[in-house]
């Protein structure tokens, strides 16, 4: 599994050499759980409260390209201080199929910080899909009037005054293509006569096979403006062509359409990152094999075992049974009734911690300090007479005023926060219940379970460890009356469960026998 490491240092309390010290642990924390390297992304002078860090948005940009399946912090807050935008990075990451690792903070967030989280982040989707919508309207709306609603204009095409008109220059080379396409030309032989002719796409990139997918179906060449496939008006933008030569192409494109050759499976393991080997606390990974009839299965193996590093003999587990078992094994326990309205009370109390007036009238109070600290500095720089000093003194100014541009952008959200109704026990309560009537068998249900409540889960080969997101005292449930519950968790070390910031073996633990 390919991982990358997130390393940040504040100007005003960390140096240079901390950096190298979140790398050392983090590359430290890689090579023992089997996971590659293949990226670093650094910002230095960095503050975690708010998300203008210029590699940190790297970061989340390059998680699309899909090469990289882990984020590794030397601790959680190296990401994001404010736990809104953790809620809202993490959840860009995680549809990119990218979850972040603490290299010092045990396997998981630990607490009732994470279900607090996964209620922001739940806020957050809601938010985004409103803002969605509403941009869509907005946008059809400008679709309707035959408006541009963003974007390159198609080749052949410019924009004056948001609408599309015919672009003189580039026009024949839309018509070329039509016109060589509806004689039997070979997309290839098209690219080659453009490129040799230094014709350019509409990305001013040279001509591909690919480039003209989207230029022999587009509809606004015979005058259809089109958008999303909701708008569709005739005479909504100037013909390019004719429909007689766009519909020859259209017959010919279908002539040649094949059937799709038939795509890999893609497969989601969803405890990826979460679910351990239960002898040597390897990550159990993804693994597949095929049967002599020609039959896929899927399983978690030991990396230790797969990788032969330990000599662990642990065998493989069936994919779809262990994360079914876990996910309902959680339903059944965690969203008990008694269990629910513990937790729910838990999330708002979080809640109205991170978000209060007393956060707000602190960050006043330190801005205040900042403010008089440049009123200081600024006199100091009038009465200064060294140059050496001028620059300390400039030099300090400038970390004074990041520093106060990311406390008033904490108190902007504080203060959004505050003004909106409070988060209430009934809201959690309801949200949690809402889990309870989920398709144990739909992997978008169980990967919403694992995220929310899933800290850790060991894995032996007669039975399991489930170490949970919520803190209930000294409980430990025990299915088999086996005496051997001893034995099992003193294999675990303490710093494998360090879920709740302090080391505990028995906190929050679920046992079963298969």
């Amino acid at each position: 599994m390919n991982a990358v490491i997130y390393a940040r240092y504040s100007s005003d309390k960390q140096t240079e050499q901390s950096i190298e010290g979140q790398l050392r642990y983090c590359h430290d924390y890689a090579k023992h759980h089997g996971y590659a390297i293949v990226g670093e992304y650094i910002d230095r002078a960095m503050s975690g409260t708010n998300d203008h860090r210029p590699q940190f948005q790297q970061m989340i940009s390059d998680s699309a390209k899909k090469q990289f399946q882990f984020v590794i912090v030397w601790k959680l807050d190296r990401f994001a201080r404010n736990r809104y935008d953790s809620a809202i990075y993490k959840n860009k990451l995680k549809k990119n199929g990218v979850r972040v690792l603490s290299a010092t903070e045990g396997i998981g967030e630990g607490d009732e910080s994470i279900i607090l989280e996964a209620v922001l982040e739940a806020m957050a989707e809601t938010y985004s899909r409103q803002l969605s919508q509403n941009v869509r309207r907005g946008m059809k709306e400008s679709a309707l009037k035959g408006m541009s609603t963003g974007g390159v204009p198609p080749l052949g095409y410019k924009l004056v005054d948001k609408q599309l008109v015919i672009d003189e220059k580039t026009a024949p080379i839309v018509r070329y293509i039509f016109e060589m396409y509806a004689n039997g030309q070979s997309k290839s032989d098209i690219a080659r006569s453009l490129n040799e002719k230094g014709y350019k796409s509409s990305s001013g990139n040279k001509f591909t096979v690919n480039s003209f997918t989207a230029i022999l179906s587009n509809r606004k060449y015979i005058g259809y403006y089109t958008y999303n496939g909701e708008v569709d008006i005739k005479d909504g933008c100037p013909a390019i062509i004719d429909e007689k030569l766009f519909e020859k192409c259209q017959q010919r494109t279908a002539q040649n359409r094949r059937a799709p050759a038939h795509k890999k499976a893609i497969v989601d393991y969803v405890l990826n990152g979460k679910l351990f080997c239960g002898y040597c606390k390897s990550p159990m990974i993804g693994d597949s094999a095929t049967s002599a009839t020609g039959t896929r299965y899927y399983y978690y193996s030991c990396a230790g075992r797969k990788n032969k590093k330990n000599g662990c003999q642990k065998k493989r587990e069936k994919k779809d049974f262990i994360e079914w078992y876990v996910v309902e094994q959680t339903v059944l326990y965690v969203l008990d009734k008694r269990h629910i309205e513990t937790i729910a009370k838990r999330v708002v109390d979080a809640y109205n911690k991170s978000f209060s007036p007393d956060n707000i009238h602190e960050l006043e109070h330190q801005i205040r300090g900042i403010d008089k600290e440049l009123d200081k500095l600024a006199d100091a720089l009038i009465d200064s007479q060294s140059e050496k000093l001028t620059a300390r003194i400039n030099e300090k100014a400038l970390q004074l005023e990041a520093r106060r541009d990311d406390l008033q952008a904490e108190l902007t959200k504080q203060r959004i926060a505050c003004e909106h109704e409070s988060l209430r026990k009934e809201d959690v309560i309801k949200w949690l219940n809402s889990f309870c009537n989920g398709d144990l068998f739909d992997s978008q249900f169980r990967q919403k379970i694992i995220d929310t409540f899933i800290n850790a889960v060991f894995l032996f080969d007669d039975k399991l460890l489930i170490v949970y997101n919520i803190q209930d005292g000294e409980q430990v449930c025990i299915i088999d009356e086996s005496d051997e519950i001893d034995d099992v968790l003193s294999s675990v070390k303490s710093s494998d469960l360090n879920c709740f910031g302090s080391p505990c073996k028995t906190t929050c633990i679920r046992r079963w026998f298969f």
